[in-house]
């Protein structure tokens, strides 16, 4: 196993609304599908919490408070999508400034690739981790209903 060249830093956002919800996003780029929370990378300039909030504007157009930090990996994870990238995922408990029934889907297209998300509010009695499809993601599902319950 070679070594990786880079970090690529990610923040996600546990969204639970008054109906004990959590917000997750059915995301696709080209043919490959799969189920994550909200959130992305983290650009250069940029802090954790100011790139969560951008990426809920960019993805829910929807403004957030980031409150308390949840989990960051503390295992070595290589991005599903870039073989030479170290994944580092921090998530956030947040907390929307407006309560949303739904989000509009999101497409984003250029010369290369096709991406789109949908998302979804799944009752926090229905939440699995195999509803998600990242190795981090399943972890922090499992720890997230543990601290619940």
């Amino acid at each position: 196993m070679s070594l990786p060249v880079r970090f690529n830093i990610r923040v996600y956002g546990l969204l639970i609304n008054r109906k004990r919800e959590l917000l997750i996003v059915h995301e696709s780029i080209n043919d490959f599908h799969f189920t994550k929370f909200p959130g992305g990378g983290m650009e250069l300039g940029e802090g954790t919490i100011d790139c969560l909030k951008r990426e809920f504007r960019e993805e829910l157009k929807l403004n957030i408070e980031v409150g308390e930090h949840f989990y960051t990996t503390d295992f070595y994870q290589p991005s599903a999508f870039k073989a030479n990238d170290q994944l580092v995922s921090i998530y956030y408990f947040v907390h929307a400034e407006k309560e949303h029934d739904s989000f509009a889907d999101h497409t984003e297209e250029s010369e290369s690739k096709v991406a789109t998300m949908k998302f979804e509010w799944v009752p926090l009695d229905s939440l699995s981790k195999d509803m998600l499809t990242f190795p981090i993601d399943k972890i922090v599902c499992d720890q997230l209903l543990k601290s619940l319950n």
